[in-house]
C-alpha cells in the first residue's frame, strides 16, 4: 500500500498576547489505507476524521502549541485513542490552551516516526515556537513545517516566545540544507519548496 498525504482546510480563531484572528488551517494526515499520522489538531475534531478516514491513527504530532495547532487535540485523543507528541519546549504556550491535562510523549530533535511504510524525521526549529519542530519525509519528497517556513518566508515573530534571529537560524541549519526540489506543506497558505525560500531569504 503506498504511503500518500492527504490534504484538508479548517477555520477557526487564533489568539496569543490579548489578540483573536480569524485564520484558516491546514490539515496533513500521512499514512497508508491502514494507518496514518495526524500532523496538528487545529479547530475541528470532525475535519481531522474526515481527513483520516476508517485508518488507525498511531499518534498526533503537534509541530507546536500555538492554539490554532493543538486547540482539539485532546477531544481528538479521545476520539482516535492516540498518543499527542509535542516537544517539551512548549510548555508555556500548551498550557495557555491546555491547563489541566497534558501530552503523551515528548518531540526530540532527530526522532523517527514511523507510519504506513515511510518516516517523518523530526526537525527542531525554535523561534516561532520554542518547541516548534518541522516533520521531514525524504521518501516522500516533502516537509511539514508548521508554522516555522511558509511561502514567502519565515513564520511570525513579535509575539511572546518568538524570536526572528532564531528563526532564521533555524531554518538556515535545519531546512534549507534538504534538497532542493523538497515540496514544503506549511501550517497555512499555499505550498512552496526549498529551492524556492532559499531564493527569497537568500
Amino acid at each position: 500500500m503506498a504511503t500518500r498525504v492527504d490534504h484538508a482546510i479548517t477555520s477557526g480563531t487564533f489568539s496569543l498576547d490579548g489578540e483573536t484572528h480569524q485564520v484558516d488551517n491546514n490539515l496533513w494526515v500521512v499514512g497508508d489505507d491502514t494507518e496514518c499520522v495526524v500532523i496538528d489538531a487545529p479547530h475541528s475534531v470532525e475535519d481531522i476524521l474526515a481527513a483520516v478516514g476508517d485508518r488507525t491513527v498511531k499518534a498526533i504530532v503537534c509541530t507546536h502549541a500555538h492554539d490554532d495547532h493543538v486547540r482539539v487535540a485532546p477531544a481528538l485523543r479521545e476520539a482516535v485513542r492516540a498518543p499527542i507528541l509535542l516537544h517539551p519546549d512548549d510548555r508555556p504556550l500548551w498550557e495557555l490552551t491546555h491547563q489541566d491535562e497534558l501530552w503523551d510523549a515528548d518531540l526530540s530533535d532527530g526522532q523517527v516516526i514511523e507510519v504506513g511504510g515511510t518516516e517523518l524525521r523530526v526537525l527542531h526549529t525554535p523561534g516561532h515556537a520554542p518547541g516548534a519542530v518541522c516533520l521531514w519525509a525524504p521518501d516522500l519528497g516533502c516537509v511539514f513545517t508548521g508554522d516555522t517556513l511558509f511561502q514567502g518566508g519565515p513564520g511570525a515573530t513579535g509575539r511572546s516566545f518568538s524570536d526572528r534571529s532564531t528563526i532564521e537560524s533555524s531554518i538556515r541549519a535545519k531546512l534549507f540544507t534538504l534538497p532542493g526540489e523538497t515540496v514544503v506543506h506549511t501550517g497555512h497558505g499555499d505550498d512552496t519548496t526549498i529551492a524556492a525560500e532559499v531564493a527569497g531569504l537568500g
